[in-house]
């Protein structure tokens, strides 16, 4: 499904991401190399017209990854040690990257960067929005790990794994 289904589905996991990756603008990309093996890719990333988008050099190996093997992990940049207290956790989405052919989405895409950096992409690039299947959250506390995971046409679930177990 779509950012924007997702959002409707899982507001509460699809709410913690998009500050997420609002705020750091930058995610960790996870794509299939032609020999199987992963490739993982720190990309920048914008929401527009209701979709987490992202935008790749033409021709560029991860592009040509996903244009093969559209299968696609994207993940939050891993918290920062000296901000651990924030508690931010890692945020993690999987399904397939949907390339943007659309003109005029892509200008909108374009618009977006702009307005945060004063760049646009030049054309030729590839632009990628992502349907979704999974998504997850592990965060960790005093009490244990907190690990939220949706799957689509399932609800949200929360768990607390203990960090000592009883024996």
């Amino acid at each position: 499904m779509r950012w924007g289904e997702f959002e409707t589905v899982c507001p509460e996991l699809a709410a913690k991401a998009r500050d997420r990756f609002a705020r750091e603008q930058i995610i960790l990309l996870g794509t299939v190399r032609p020999d199987g093996s992963a490739r993982i890719s720190g990309v920048e990333c914008d929401f527009t017209d209701g979709e987490l988008m992202t935008g790749m050099i033409w021709r560029s190996a991860k592009a040509l990854d996903l244009l093969r093997d559209d299968r696609v992990t994207v993940h939050s940049l891993v918290p920062d040690k000296a901000h651990e207290s924030e508690n931010q956790g890692d945020i993690k989405l999987y399904g397939r990257a949907v390339e943007v052919s659309d003109p005029e989405q892509k200008r909108r895409y374009e618009d977006a960067i702009e307005a945060r950096i004063d760049w646009r992409p030049p054309e030729p690039y590839h632009c990628f929005a992502f349907d979704l299947v999974r998504a997850g959250m592990v965060r960790f506390a005093d009490d244990g790990r907190h690990v939220w995971t949706w799957r689509a046409g399932s609800a949200l679930r929360k768990r607390v794994v203990p960090e000592h177990p009883s024996a």
